[in-house]
């Protein structure tokens, strides 16, 4: 069973199958050139498909983020086999980015790693040139690990808080 999680303006819940349109055209747009680049319908599905399997197969995975009930993207846990840490990850839909919804989720979903799913700590994984993604972090009180193993190499590694210091 996935967790709904809830902030001041925002839901996380599970992913759904009504959330593919918005995951299908976030990776058929420029959007995706800091996520894998963009992908056809077919590789958007796999990647979809992933978002539900992730759950099931590691107890964790990526929340769809709803703000005023509509899904604006997914913020959440990934570990994939081959990954050498566990992150928090996310992306947001068109129109989402600039309001605070990135860092409020993951704010929410950081605390439920170091709380429910009693992870000791975290990393993200962000593409060197994605200057939002990097700010992000940054104002999530991350900081950049140089010596850190990466899953590729256009990837600089931010570490998260230890849950001592990210603790509320």
């Amino acid at each position: 069973m996935i967790p709904v999680l809830h902030t001041k303006r925002l839901t996380l819940r599970g992913p759904e199958p009504g959330d593919w349109p918005g995951f299908r055209d976030y990776f058929a747009s420029e959007r995706a050139a800091y996520t894998g680049g963009q992908k056809d319908e077919k590789q958007a599905w796999t990647i979809f498909a992933a978002e539900f399997g992730h759950w099931a197969i590691r107890g964790f995975g990526m929340w769809t983020v709803e703000h005023a009930g509509t899904p604006v993207g997914i913020v959440g846990c990934w570990y994939p086999a081959g990954w050498p840490e566990k992150e928090i990850g996310w992306m947001l839909w068109e129109n989402a980015e600039g309001k605070g919804i990135a860092f409020e989720a993951a704010q929410a979903v950081r605390a439920h790693c170091y709380g429910p799913f009693g992870w000791t700590s975290a990393v993200s994984y962000i593409h060197r040139d994605n200057a939002r993604s990097i700010a992000l972090a940054e104002r999530l009180g991350c900081q950049l690990d140089a010596a850190a193993t990466h899953p590729n190499p256009d990837a600089l590694v931010y570490r998260h808080p230890s849950p001592q210091e990210a603790a509320p």
